[in-house]
């Protein structure tokens, strides 16, 4: 008989898992985050029905860039009883940088339903509602973005080849929005992709006025002035500041060519970015990280925080 998902939820070992659950957060304390990870996961599998394991879990493979695997953590913390305040602000910021910005309003009000007066959401929500916003009204120079009911068109309803179609699905490139929220770079990047498919849809994009990562570039314009509001008046830092450049930072080789790949190249692009996303470059590790993190606080700075 197929043992079904249910059948295994009701399989709990709460004793096994609460042991893994203390050796994750020791190993958190003493700053080994794979360690940690790994026995969340232990605890996971053990009681997959225990919310805070959840939220250990997905805050920990946020944190190394595994978006996907939190997000879903994440959802699952939400849909428990009592919802981890945190686990929704944190998806919250996952929708947000992912363009998501209905998801990410659901989240946050879903907060301040229950605290009309949390700090954290009340300002989240100002930000997801200036970010839809501007993702529907206040486009590029040049550009027209399109309606909703186009961004949510299939890319199958576009004249593209049999092998261009293909190549998204295998992405998981499924509407126009998800093409405006993808990068050049990204598609080039992909086995298999060529350079005649890549054209194919540039030219169908520029056909209507759009072009790739345009909703990215959108996002990280609102993202930006909301952060720079925000740390202007915790730390009375002016414009100049964040205009200055990460070079004077005095990074590492390593540390500057990550910076490079995110598009990062003033001290307020950096100010925007979460731990998660700078983890989330090939090749960048801790000792890269708290680098970029020390050379911050000289400036009484940090990266976006996540609510843990």
């Amino acid at each position: 008989m197929t043992e079904t998902l249910t059948d295994i939820h009701e399989v709990k070992d709460t004793e096994t898992s609460n042991r893994y659950l203390n050796a994750g957060l020791e190993a958190e304390e003493q700053g080994d985050r794979l360690r940690a990870i790994e026995a969340y996961e232990a605890a996971f599998a053990a009681d997959p029905e225990e919310t805070k394991v959840c939220f250990r879990l997905a805050y920990n493979l946020d944190l190394v860039g595994e978006e996907d695997e939190a997000i879903h953590l994440y959802e699952q913390c939400i849909h428990q009883q009592a919802a981890y305040v945190n686990a929704l602000l944190n998806l919250a910021v996952l929708y947000e940088d992912r363009g998501n910005y209905a998801q990410a309003e659901r989240c946050v009000r879903q907060v301040l339903n229950t605290d009309p007066t949390h700090d954290r959401a009340l300002m989240y929500i100002k930000d997801v509602l200036a970010s839809k916003q501007m993702f529907i009204e206040e486009e590029p120079p040049g550009h027209d973005m399109p309606s909703s009911a186009l961004l949510d068109t299939p890319v199958t309803d576009f004249d593209l080849s049999v092998r261009t179609r293909n190549a998204l699905r295998k992405m998981e490139i499924r509407t126009l929005a998800d093409l405006l929220r993808i990068t050049e770079a990204e598609l080039r990047s992909y086995k298999n992709f060529g350079e005649a498919s890549l054209e194919e849809i540039k030219a169908m994009l520029a056909q209507r006025g759009l072009r790739f990562g345009q909703s990215i570039d959108t996002q990280q314009s609102v993202t930006q002035k909301a952060v720079y509001d925000e740390l202007q008046a915790q730390t009375q830092q002016n414009d100049d500041t964040f205009d200055r450049s990460v070079n004077e930072l005095q990074l590492s080789v390593r540390a500057r060519k990550a910076l490079a790949l995110l598009n990062i190249h003033s001290i307020g692009d950096l100010c925007t970015k979460t731990e998660a996303e700078l983890m989330g470059v090939k090749n960048f590790g801790l000792t890269s990280l708290h680098e970029i993190k020390e050379r911050m606080s000289d400036f009484g700075l940090s990266l976006r925080t996540l609510e843990a």
